[in-house]
């Protein structure tokens, strides 16, 4: 029995497409190149451990001058990449939390990101436990975070539903006998929580 629904943030709740927005102010072939010569992700990765985002893009394009100006728009338009919200999962999730069922969201995002983002989109306040990467110390698909998250809320491994869009947080999830949704739609997302029991088909609309 599902005693409590876990959401990832990112792709489940808001979009984070970046490649998609730097692909609005550059060629989108200098877009690709950029993104293969400059490890941006792996710089936000950092940032979700707990790194402090100006300073890492600082860095980084100090490392790569050619691309400068590209490097800090990650960190000067960090909110419009973080765009928009996916309207009906917001709806389902307060859906879950009006009926009481408990609702957690386990997220890699930064510290200063984060609360960038609570301040833009209000529903992230409406979990009733929120485990967030930076805060954390580590990120998925780390088993760690997962161990963390069963430690402190004290829920079974096997009463727990996890929706995330990535499948190597979902197999590392899987792993620990997590109940699991690979994200691909909203609809696909309220479907599962349909078939679970837990809303009806007129609540996850």
């Amino acid at each position: 029995m599902i005693e409590a629904v876990v959401f990832d943030i990112g792709n489940v709740l808001i979009e984070w497409q970046p490649e998609r927005h730097f692909d609005t102010f550059m060629d989108p072939e200098d877009r690709k190149r950029l993104f293969a010569e400059v490890d941006l992700h792996a710089m936000n990765d950092a940032v979700d451990k707990g790194g402090n985002l100006p300073e890492l893009c600082a860095a980084l394009a100090e490392r790569h001058p050619e691309w400068r100006e590209q490097i800090l728009r990650w960190n000067a338009d960090w909110l419009q990449m973080a765009s928009p919200a996916i309207p009906q999962s917001v709806r389902l999730l307060r859906a879950l939390r009006s009926k009481g069922i408990p609702v957690f969201a386990l997220s890699n995002f930064g510290i200063g990101t984060f609360a960038m983002a609570e301040e833009k989109y209000d529903f992230l306040q409406d979990f009733d436990r929120r485990y967030i990467s930076g805060h954390m110390g580590v990120i998925k698909p780390d088993p760690k975070i997962y161990q963390m998250l069963e430690e402190d809320c004290g829920v079974a491994p096997e009463a727990l539903l996890f929706a995330d869009d990535r499948s190597d947080n979902i197999t590392a999830a899987k792993a620990r006998g997590w109940q699991t949704h690979l994200f691909t739609t909203p609809q696909g997302w309220a479907d599962r929580l349909v078939v679970e029991g837990l809303l009806t088909p007129e609540e996850a609309r």
